[in-house]
């Protein structure tokens, strides 16, 4: 319930527009460099953990990890793969939102960082706790890959394969 009610506040109230965008091209290049923002807690993680296991007292380099670099291990992990399938949805749902409704782009987009900035904070005060995060990053990519679908089966199915 968090995510659409943030997403529908911040696409009501913030004073912005989405700039004018006629070919699907310029669609993708605008949802290109959306997502560049939305790689900066993946570097961040990776910075961290690579920080870590520089740290760690540790002196072989494929030994057992200790737990604090494990978390950001596992963190970087799979914030690559969501960002993957963020970075698709964004792409495909570009392609089908009306002109009107491209201020969602930059809008998921920073929906998607501050979830996995807060799925890593979570994730490192206690394992049980990262749901909530997760949750936060997955569920709005559900959501945009259920419309994408929508988008291609009933809205322009006849463009489906061209």
């Amino acid at each position: 319930l968090l995510c659409p009610c943030l997403v529908y506040g911040a696409y009501v109230f913030l004073p912005f527009d989405a700039p004018l965008l006629p070919t699907v091209s310029a669609r993708l290049v605008y949802t290109l460099r959306c997502a560049a923002f939305a790689t900066f807690p993946v570097v961040l993680g990776m910075i961290v953990h690579g920080i870590s296991r520089l740290c760690s007292s540790s002196l072989e380099p494929f030994g057992e990890l200790q737990p604090e670099v494990e978390i950001h291990r596992t963190y970087v992990s799979q914030s690559v793969h969501l960002f993957i399938l963020y970075f698709f949805n964004m792409a495909v749902l570009a392609t089908y939102l009306p002109q009107e409704a491209l201020k969602l782009v930059p809008l998921l987009t920073g929906l998607f960082a501050i979830s996995q900035l807060i799925y890593w904070l979570l994730y490192a005060v206690r394992h049980s706790f990262r749901a909530f995060g997760f949750s936060m990053t997955f569920l709005p990519l559900l959501a945009m890959l259920l419309y994408n679908l929508y988008g291609m089966f009933v809205l322009e199915p006849k463009n489906l394969l061209a």
